[in-house]
């Protein structure tokens, strides 16, 4: 295909915390690079990731979920969320299928309807629920908003999934690809290491501690050699001294265990060892320090 049949544009996946954003994102990839969590308000950042084939490139801008905020960390997410709006060519908006439209739902549909950009509503999750739930649940959000297209799927099924690419590419602008073809993400390599730890370090402590950790990466460092080998030194940040607990564990068990975790998948996405050292700080009420959370990579500046 020439330049000039090529289609090129930025798609923002938006929707409420814990709908399935990252997990859906991941799989049109086809790789991970958002961590995904069943806790909601995991994704903290735009994570920019791209898709190329033979008919061009689609850069998606993976959001925070839209929630209402209680701390700065919150105002900051929600202000990236809806900043995303403002730089896409199309809007993927992902619900559940339920015909229930709380006052969440409501303020996207208002947004979505001020912005006149062609919306994509991708009802997902839809191996929870019976057949017959789907059809009452697109009727209900097709007379709040305008859509281009509807599309039922399960993005962690990977059901009915493969029709979301062909109908993105309907709405992009025609041009030349933003990124080489090879590239899959834009984020740094410490920023997705970051994420993995953080990743690794909710699923382990389950519902123990709320969202209140951070992770910095203090240093990542490839050893000259044959052999291909990594040392990574991390530091969990947590608000509480009791959590500071929690997260070592008894005899360094949790931390050990999130470690192991942490460490196969970095070995993964690096092909390389991994030489991992973790450490737990404590930093009190961190998520409502506009120094801290800034300190943490979370910079209004850089929306």
């Amino acid at each position: 295909m020439t330049e000039e049949q090529l289609k090129s544009g930025f798609v923002a996946i938006i929707g409420r915390p814990n709908v399935g954003k990252s997990t859906l994102m991941n799989h049109l990839i086809g790789q991970k690079i958002a961590i995904t969590s069943k806790k909601p308000q995991t994704t903290r950042n735009k994570i920019q990731t791209v898709y190329t084939d033979e008919r061009g490139q689609i850069v998606f801008l993976d959001t925070p979920g839209i929630h209402k905020a209680k701390n700065k960390l919150g105002e900051y997410m929600v202000e990236v969320a809806y900043r995303t709006l403002k730089e896409v060519d199309v809007i993927l908006w992902l619900v559940e299928p339920t015909t229930f439209i709380g006052a969440g739902e409501q303020k996207i549909a208002e947004e979505l309807q001020k912005l006149g950009l062609p919306v994509i509503l991708i009802i997902n999750k839809i191996d929870t629920v019976e057949r017959e739930e789907i059809l009452p649940a697109i009727d209900r959000y097709r007379k709040i908003v305008d859509f281009a297209e509807i599309i039922p799927c399960s993005a962690l099924r990977g059901t009915n999934t493969e029709d979301i690419i062909p109908s993105l590419f309907k709405y992009l602008p025609y041009g030349p690809m933003f990124y080489d073809p090879e590239t899959v993400t834009d984020q740094p390599m410490r920023q997705i290491a970051a994420e993995i730890i953080r990743e690794k370090s909710l699923h382990a402590l389950d519902e123990e501690i709320p969202h209140g950790i951070a992770v910095a990466i203090d240093r990542m460092k490839s050893r000259p050699g044959k052999a291909r080998l990594y040392d990574i030194d991390a530091t969990i940040i947590c608000e509480r001294d009791s959590h500071k607990g929690i997260i070592i564990g008894k005899s360094g068990s949790m931390l050990k265990k999130i470690g192991t975790n942490a460490r196969y998948e970095l070995e993964q996405m690096l092909e390389a060892k991994v030489n991992l050292k973790l450490w737990v700080k404590v930093k009190k009420d961190w998520r409502d320090s506009d120094y801290l959370i800034r300190n943490f990579g979370y910079d209004k500046k850089e929306i």
